[in-house]
């Protein structure tokens, strides 16, 4: 029965090509954007290089000082000393890395002027982060300790930085800020989307103006925490929050006088999303009013359009159906063939549509819009495509077919 649907579907489609243009045209063209724009989002919070490992990590980003009343707040990354004490010190955790996020500096390459986005970093940095190297190795442990102005760039600063590309650049110096460090290895670049990992240059904690000895309990640091796998992430959260409710409290920080200290340590996507979840209810409103919005203009209106195409090309069958019925076909037996004949149409359009999301992300890995750029097809996207095929056939082809199917069979054979 399905195989005689998708054939009638067939023969449909070749009867009236206009009409088949502009169904498949709707389509593709709706599908395209939505895999690009999966395709980004998958870019933005899934695991990929230097990420690997997101599906076992937690993130702690941010820390949140209160007052009794809950009337006032401090907020941001936190010392390195501080996450030394209440991170580093996990026992559940495979591995834990303090990191700052990426800060601006310069350097100059004869007369020309760099900018450069910095980060300093800890040891584990390089063991929680899978960065290729392309020269040298990752600074360790006996570097940090004998405070050795060393430094891991990024294969991007060392085309910008050094002339001769075809010579190794390990062991030579750069001049950052008018401190010089000797480069000690080259990595292939990540995307500034992914700002735990991020940077041109890394440097050790210990060199000049990382302030990692600030005695405070905040500063400019942040710590990735790695599980053993994605099953024990939630033992470390237990242990971290557990640590934290030993902070002494009530505190004073530059005068400000708090009883609450809050720190989370969430995976990424909560980690990202977290502005908007402690924002109160107003804030989630907005947000997911928003995303539904969105959704809707994404997927409801062009739905909306094609649910007219379709009522229009169905209508030219009306005979079909008044026949049918005289013969006893039931309704859902109707509703089943023209829900079956949409989706068909739809996965024809959705194929159209991967060639385009396809070129699509070609075009923008290669155009420099995103430095590292990785859009890609993946299996995630490829699932959540699938679904959204099936999803947007459905909406487009049930209201036609709801409609043709309950016609009489006298209105049917007048059409």
């Amino acid at each position: 029965m399905l195989a005689n649907y998708i054939k009638i579907a067939w023969k449909v489609l070749l009867r009236h090509p206009f009409y088949t243009f502009i169904t498949l045209f709707g389509i593709s063209l709706t599908l395209t954007v939505l895999m690009v724009l999966t395709s980004f989002i998958d870019h933005l919070v899934g695991s990929h290089y230097p990420e690997t490992n997101r599906n076992r990590s937690l993130y702690i980003e941010k820390m949140v000082l209160r007052d009794s009343s809950r009337s006032s707040q401090n907020s941001g990354p936190m010392s390195f000393k501080f996450l030394t004490q209440y991170a580093k010190t996990l026992k559940t955790a495979e591995k834990v890395t303090i990191t700052s996020f990426f800060r601006t500096s310069n350097a100059y390459a004869g007369a020309q002027k760099i900018k450069l986005n910095t980060k300093y970093t800890d040891a584990a940095f390089w063991e929680v982060m899978n960065f290729t190297f392309l020269e040298g190795k990752p600074y360790n442990e006996q570097n940090i300790r004998n405070g050795e102005l060393v430094a891991v760039i990024t294969d991007d600063f060392r085309r910008q930085y050094f002339s001769d590309l075809s010579e190794p650049v390990v062991g030579k110096d750069i001049e950052v800020e008018s401190i010089h460090y000797k480069v000690i290895g080259v990595v292939k670049g990540s995307p500034p989307t992914r700002i735990f990992s991020y940077a041109d240059i890394y440097f050790p904690y210990t060199v000049p103006k990382s302030n990692y000895e600030q005695d405070d309990i905040m500063g400019g640091y942040v710590a990735v925490v790695l599980a053993n796998k994605a099953s024990d992430r939630k033992a470390v959260q237990e242990e971290f929050q557990d640590k934290i409710r030993r902070i002494p409290l009530p505190g004073n920080r530059n005068g400000f006088k708090y009883d609450i200290a809050e720190v989370g340590c969430a995976p990424y996507v909560e980690s990202m999303l977290s502005i908007f979840m402690e924002g109160g209810p107003q804030v989630k409103v907005i947000f997911y009013s928003v995303i539904a919005f969105l959704m809707f203009m994404l997927m409801g209106l062009p739905a909306i359009n094609l649910v007219n195409v379709n009522v229009s090309r169905i209508m030219e069958r009306s005979s079909e159906i008044g026949i049918r019925k005289a013969f006893g076909a039931p309704i859902r037996t109707l509703l089943m063939q023209f829900i079956v004949e949409n989706i068909f149409i739809t996965f024809i359009g959705g194929t159209i549509a991967l060639v385009l999301t396809l070129i699509t992300i070609y075009l923008i890995n290669q155009s420099g819009w995103i430095a590292y750029a990785d859009l890609t097809i993946n299996l995630n996207v490829f699932l959540v495509s699938i679904g959204v095929c099936l999803l947007f056939g459905l909406l487009s082809g049930v209201a036609p077919a709801l409609r043709m199917s309950k016609l009489s069979i006298v209105e049917a054979l007048k059409s």
